[in-house]
């Protein structure tokens, strides 16, 4: 009986050890054949790079202003007499358009121009006496020099009262009257604003590294917040120096384009083209593999992945300038960066050219 029990127990135990042996072998072949499939590489996507048309713009914020544009207000304090500010309308240069009171000075000038008319008449009788000596070269002098001070008086009032008159220093519209008739006004009150009707001009700013570029007669291009039409100005003038606190140069252009939209002080999207290069490699920026103190690309050559380091240029929405690195034709991985090698064989699910 005993003999039995021991044989029914080895019975047993090679049954269990084939049953183990067996699904050990089970599990390596299902290792063998998952790690079959893994040594399979998954199919990724490629471009074929080619030369394009690269154009190296900035967009940048800017202003539009009057050609010229003017606070208009007088000289002296007065009351306002007289008043010609036609707003919203077109005047012409020297047209009067605010008159003070100065009836006080008018009466000062009536005097002096009555005593110079007197005294020119005895400065003349003298000249005539003093001809035939009727009279002392002293007194002729006397005379002469009271003329001339009659003279220089009224010039002085003409100068104040010339200072009564607020005049269109330009051809321009006025802009919105701030006084009435009656109106007590000094020197620092604002009768209105006069600008330019024709001319717009428009001022920008750029930062340090591409004041170098800039330059007269530079073509730049612009928007406006309300409308997708594209208008053309001409670079005019820079400030010729980098302001200190933002880093940036101070530009401003003459606008060619005219429309009623182009109005001093609207919001302008500016755009430069600072070059063009007509054969620049342009690959998609997920390509770009980042290291430590490079970057690196995956190029496929005879049917394996190599990693390139390369160095980049200029950067796009989506693509990505490569200077150095690549050659016109090169095959590269866009996609499963992840898992691929170096030396990895490829397989391809789209090849983009």
């Amino acid at each position: 009986m005993k003999k039995k029990s021991t044989l029914w127990i080895a019975i047993v135990m090679v049954a269990l050890v084939a049953f183990f042996l067996k699904l050990a072998f089970t599990k390596s072949d299902e290792k063998d054949k998952r790690g079959d499939k893994e040594k399979v590489q998954k199919k990724v996507d490629a471009i074929i790079v080619k030369p394009t048309l690269l154009i190296n713009e900035i967009s940048v914020s800017g202003s539009l202003l009057a050609f010229e544009e003017v606070e208009l207000k007088n000289e002296v304090a007065g009351r306002v007499v007289k008043i010609n500010l036609p707003e919203g309308k077109f005047v012409k240069k020297g047209t009067l358009l605010v008159k003070l009171f100065d009836d006080d000075l008018q009466s000062s000038l009536h005097k002096l121009t009555t005593q110079l008319a007197i005294q020119q008449k005895i400065y003349n009788r003298q000249s005539e006496l003093l001809k035939v000596n009727g009279i002392s070269q002293n007194d002729y002098d006397q005379t002469g020099l009271l003329v001339n001070s009659l003279k220089a008086d009224i010039e002085v009032e003409k100068t104040l009262i010339r200072k009564t008159e607020v005049l269109a220093p330009f051809d321009g519209v006025i802009g919105l009257r701030n006084i009435s008739i009656g109106a007590i006004v000094t020197p620092a009150t604002l009768l209105s604003t006069i600008r330019t009707a024709n001319k717009i001009k428009l001022d920008f700013s750029v930062p340090e590294k591409y004041s170098s570029v800039i330059s007269t007669g530079m073509k730049v291009k612009f928007k406006m917040s309300n409308t997708d039409k594209v208008y053309n100005a001409t670079v005019i003038a820079t400030e010729q120096g980098i302001d200190v606190g933002t880093r940036n140069l101070k530009v401003r252009a003459l606008v060619n384009s005219s429309a009623r939209e182009l109005v001093s002080g609207a919001f302008a999207n500016v755009t430069l083209r600072l070059s063009e290069n007509h054969n620049a490699l342009m690959i998609p920026t997920q390509t770009i593999i980042p290291e430590e103190e490079s970057k690196s690309v995956i190029v496929a050559r005879n049917g394996k992945a190599h990693f390139i380091t390369v160095q980049t240029g200029i950067r796009k929405a989506s693509d990505i300038e490569i200077t150095n690195g690549l050659q016109p034709g090169d095959t590269i991985i866009t996609s499963g960066l992840l898992f691929l090698k170096e030396g990895g064989k490829l397989q391809y699910a789209t090849i983009r050219k």
